[in-house]
């Protein structure tokens, strides 16, 4: 599990280094910002992979209802992004922003924001266990919803 984290963060820390040596020649130095922080859920350390995919929202698109069975980490490249899990509040997501989906949980709204620009975000995923890295799952409507 140290070695994933230290893979994740090293190559901020190799910038900073590679801004400090080349400091000296009057470049710029590179800035870094915490943009995301989440402890994860108990995970088999011997047999994590991490696969990163990128989604894009066409300008009004959106995903059916899906879940994922590992905890997934998003960071929006693009645009805006509206996400909700069930039982969760919507949220929006912009250009910059990250966010956490816990493993299994039901995603009821992924979708763009806009309905002029597309929407682009990484997706990654965290896995200890070898499953589809999404599936749809079939929603019906609590009491009270989708009613007037």
């Amino acid at each position: 599990m140290i070695s994933f984290l230290f893979a994740l963060l090293w190559p901020a820390g190799h910038a900073t280094s590679q801004a400090a040596t080349h400091s000296a020649s009057s470049q710029p130095e590179a800035r870094s910002r915490t943009v995301f922080s989440q402890a994860l859920p108990r995970l088999d350390g011997s047999r994590l992979q991490v696969t990163t995919v990128e989604v894009t929202y066409p300008p009004g698109g959106s995903s059916a209802p899906h879940s994922h069975p590992c905890p997934v980490i998003g960071y929006v490249l693009k645009g805006a992004v509206r996400m909700q899990v069930k039982d969760g509040a919507p949220s929006i997501y912009k250009a910059g922003d990250s966010f956490f989906e816990a493993p299994n949980g039901v995603h009821l709204v992924s979708e763009n924001v806009s309905t002029k620009e597309p929407a682009i975000f990484l997706a990654y995923f965290i896995c200890d266990h070898s499953a589809p890295l999404s599936a749809k799952v079939p929603v019906t409507p609590s009491k009270g919803e989708g009613q007037p």
